[in-house]
């Protein structure tokens, strides 16, 4: 027989495990046995809004009348061909001058050279034709002329009348082909001092005057030489290129009414040509002469309304550096054909989104502000392609938004200006971008999510921009790297907290928000900590906790809380209860730390807000909600203090949990199960437990063949046992036998469990096994210890060399200790016979 101090040994209380890795010995020794568990929940979900606008229905802005339309019509008369005004849209006076020419000066007297004005008017407006450029009438591309702008003016004098004879000329039509063999690049623009030189000289008499003017014009063929060559080549291909393709549109255009898909085509490869023509010519931007010209055609194009040969003019009036109120118009233009996800197909394979992107990188916000948030909504609208959200990504559509948020961020916008507009659109474009897994790493190498801390900080009032962020954190906080590039942002969780109060009623925010808090502190200890020590961090998610508690069992918005400043207070019950999984989620994974774990389980109120949730849901209507509760008590009750809460009031919570141990869920019954774990440490609850029939679940789980079922129920049946009158009851269920089969199957794939089983089978026989095993069951518990004792042939499963380690080390300090124990206790009959 074992000796009397044997039989009187109990094993220690249960406290179930962590489901944390441990990679040590000493790990395992301090945490082996704690029954702290980090929570999951699903990430909350956001249906794709099926209407392309600026603000969906959702938007604080929706029903504001200062927002920008998402509707409205554009033609040809919306444009200005000059693209000379400003870019306030407003214009300006024309000025009450006539320009003045430069002439040669005197070497003797500087003054004696100023011209007289010319008498004759029409004389006057020949000699301002090569220093202007006449603007296209409305009605026709060919008033062209063709070598508008680019015509040399040589002005000579008959020296025997002294007359001013003009000498402009132009090639004829037929010489202008024969003499252009393709593009010419035109070369840098004369600077001002050199277009000084080609001047009219003034009507003078004398041998010295005509003397100057004839070195004049030797200084023109010869110094000047280069300059006109780079602009007679520039004419030429004026000449011979573009205004036959400006003809050429303006035909087409006239055959496109009732005309088939065709003509279309024809326009579209037309733009094409142009465009290629002034790129190889070295003419876009705002270089070229011609620009207005070429504008008015593009523009009058734009009243035919087909999406596609609108995005070709697009595409090349940007290219030509348009600014003002036709960069406005021209990415309002943009922004309607993105509005149909039938056209999406047209923003592939082409430079539209390059030059968007360019837009956004080199406008000014305060000068283009509504060009930008028409042209960033248009990228918002596409990002929701999957094609084209790799394409964007591509082209570092992140880094663009990045330095965009740059700009914006320290405006502040308390009254949804410009600037709150753009963001709210980039910051849902960015929410887009997350969805592609490459983006995740450009999040993080551009610092995005800082930025956008420091948006949310500038713009806190503003619900529709902070929103769209907790989008962002809630999708990106679900992946380590983001995850850690977050949690190390100067003061985020305090900024949490704060928007958190001020946007409580706000649903979708704050559930996002939670969720993101959730993930923070789902697996390292610093931001549990750095959260909980947060000002006003407990009472902070307290007071929300009771803001979303449905204390009538119906939906409702906390009453007692002033309203929103969208004015839209109720929400549905799933939503409250989506609101208090993630809340009840980051209560779980704050108290693994252990110098938070035992604030919150002293805190009554926080124990009185999950009792409170565990009476007034079922778990038919809130299953998640019910599981994390528990899984929360189950972390809390780890704690028992003198001032604990949870040990207060741990009868209570008995009661509770026999809901969840009732339903027809396992994740219920598991839960509930580990929180009786725990609170079967006191002998009120094991008699509460024996009382209400337990403990027969209890050993029916250890049918379950599931390792953490199994571990929670012999957690419960190891405290149960250390009061003898409960070993009977325990005996009558046939807990012995089910243990014994419990450590022989699942035993070698997890040695906690194994050395829980042990424990169990200890303090329920007493350190004796006469009374409760008879011989097949003693002889079958020693032949399994036996074989397990082992360290071979108890690894030889396992091939995974950080499992292996893992669970050498359990079994080392978990199983080995105890299985010896109860060998002893096993062989003792035999011995003593």
């Amino acid at each position: 027989m074992a000796s009397k101090e044997t039989k009187n040994e109990i094993c220690s209380p249960f406290f179930p495990r962590r489901n944390t890795l441990r990679k040590t010995s000493a790990e395992i020794v301090n945490e082996a046995r704690q029954s702290l568990r980090v929570q999951t929940t699903r990430r909350p979900f956001t249906p794709s809004d099926g209407h392309r606008q600026l603000f969906g229905r959702n938007s604080v802005r929706a029903e504001r009348d200062n927002r920008p339309p998402s509707t409205f019509s554009l033609h040809a008369q919306h444009f200005d061909a000059s693209d000379s005004r400003p870019s306030s849209g407003t214009r300006l006076p024309p000025l009450d001058h006539r320009p003045k020419f430069p002439v040669p000066c005197d070497a003797q007297d500087p003054l004696k050279a100023f011209p007289k004005p010319p008498t004759d008017p029409v004389e006057a407006r020949k000699g301002l034709a090569g220093a202007r450029p006449r603007l296209l009438k409305a009605g026709s591309l060919t008033t062209l002329l063709p070598g508008e702008g680019h015509t040399d003016v040589k002005e000579g004098l008959n020296p025997g009348s002294g007359e001013k004879q003009p000498t402009a000329k132009r090639l004829p039509s037929t010489d202008r082909t024969a003499a252009y063999n393709g593009p010419l690049k035109p070369g840098p623009r004369r600077t001002a001092s050199e277009s000084s030189r080609i001047t009219q000289p003034a009507v003078d008499s004398g041998v010295r005057s005509t003397e100057c003017r004839v070195e004049r014009r030797t200084e023109l063929r010869n110094g000047d030489n280069t300059s006109s060559t780079e602009e007679d080549a520039e004419s030429l291909v004026w000449t011979n290129a573009i205004v036959p393709l400006l003809q050429q549109l303006e035909s087409a255009a006239a055959a496109v009414p009732g005309s088939s898909e065709g003509s279309v085509d024809r326009l579209c490869d037309l733009c094409d040509g142009l465009h290629s023509t002034l790129a190889e010519a070295d003419m876009l931007g705002r270089r070229c002469k011609g620009r207005s010209g070429i504008l008015r055609a593009l523009f009058r194009l734009i009243d035919l309304n087909f999406p596609r040969l609108n995005l070709h003019i697009a595409k090349l009036c940007l290219a030509l550096c348009i600014s003002g109120n036709n960069l406005l118009n021209i990415c309002k233009l943009i922004f309607l054909i993105s509005r149909s996800e039938n056209n999406d197909i047209l923003f592939q394979n082409n430079s539209t989104i390059d030059l968007l992107l360019s837009v956004l990188r080199n406008e000014d916000v305060s000068a283009s502000g509504e060009a930008l948030l028409y042209c960033v909504c248009t990228l918002k609208f596409l990002s929701g392609n999957s094609a084209i959200l790799k394409l964007l990504l591509d082209k570092n559509c992140i880094g663009v938004a990045q330095k965009l948020l740059q700009k914006l961020c320290p405006v502040e916008d308390t009254h949804f200006t410009t600037a709150g507009h753009i963001l709210v659109q980039l910051t849902a474009t960015l929410r887009n971008l997350a969805n592609h897994p490459d983006s995740r790493p450009l999040f993080v190498s551009f610092s995005v999510l800082p930025a956008l801390c420091q948006v949310l900080r500038h713009h806190c009032k503003d619900q529709d921009i902070c929103t769209y962020i907790s989008r962002i954190y809630s999708k990106l906080s679900s992946y380590s790297e983001c995850r850690l590039a977050l949690a190390q942002t100067p003061d985020c969780y305090q900024l949490f907290l704060e928007l958190l109060s001020k946007h409580h009623q706000k649903q979708v925010f704050v559930v996002r928000l939670l969720f993101t808090l959730g993930n923070l502190t789902a697996k390292c200890d610093g931001p549990r900590l750095q959260l909980f020590q947060c000002d006003g961090c407990a009472d902070t998610l307290l007071r929300l906790y009771g803001s979303y508690q449905r204390k009538d069992g119906s939906p409702r918005a906390d009453s007692q809380a002033g309203a929103s400043s969208s004015g839209k207070t109720a929400v549905s019950a799933q939503e409250a209860d989506d609101v208090l999984v993630k809340l009840v989620r980051v209560l779980a994974n704050m108290c693994i730390h252990p110098a938070v774990g035992p604030s919150l389980a002293a805190n009554a109120t926080c124990i009185q807000l999950l009792m409170e949730t565990l009476e007034l849901r079922s778990v038919q209507e809130s299953e998640e909600l019910l599981v994390n509760v528990a899984a929360t008590i189950n972390n809390l009750s780890f704690y028992q203090e003198e001032n604990s809460a949870i040990r207060r009031n741990r009868l209570t919570i008995a009661k509770l949990m026999l809901k969840l141990l009732l339903s027809n869920s396992t994740d219920a019954m598991l839960e509930a199960t580990r929180v009786y774990g725990n609170l079967s440490v006191s002998e009120d609850v094991r008699d509460f437990i024996v009382r209400n029939g337990v403990h027969r679940f209890a050993v029916t789980l250890l049918d379950s063949k599931s390792t953490e079922m199994c571990f929670s129920a012999c957690g419960v049946l190891t405290n149960l046992a250390q009061d003898p009158p409960n070993r009977a009851c325990l005996s009558q269920e046939g807990a012995p036998a089910k243990l014994v089969d419990c450590l022989r199957d699942l035993g070698p794939d997890d040695w906690q469990l194994a050395g829980q089983v042990c424990r169990a089978v200890w303090n329920l026989i007493g350190g004796s096994s006469e009374e409760l095993l008879d011989t097949q069951e003693r002889n079958s518990l020693l032949e399994t210890l036996t074989t397990y004792s082992d360290e071979e042939e108890a690894l030889k499963w396992i091939e995974n060399e950080d499992v292996r380690d893992f669970q050498r080390a359990c079994w080392e300090i978990e199983f080995q200790p105890v299985a010896q124990k109860l060998m002893r206790a096993l062989q003792a009959p035999d011995q003593t016979a």
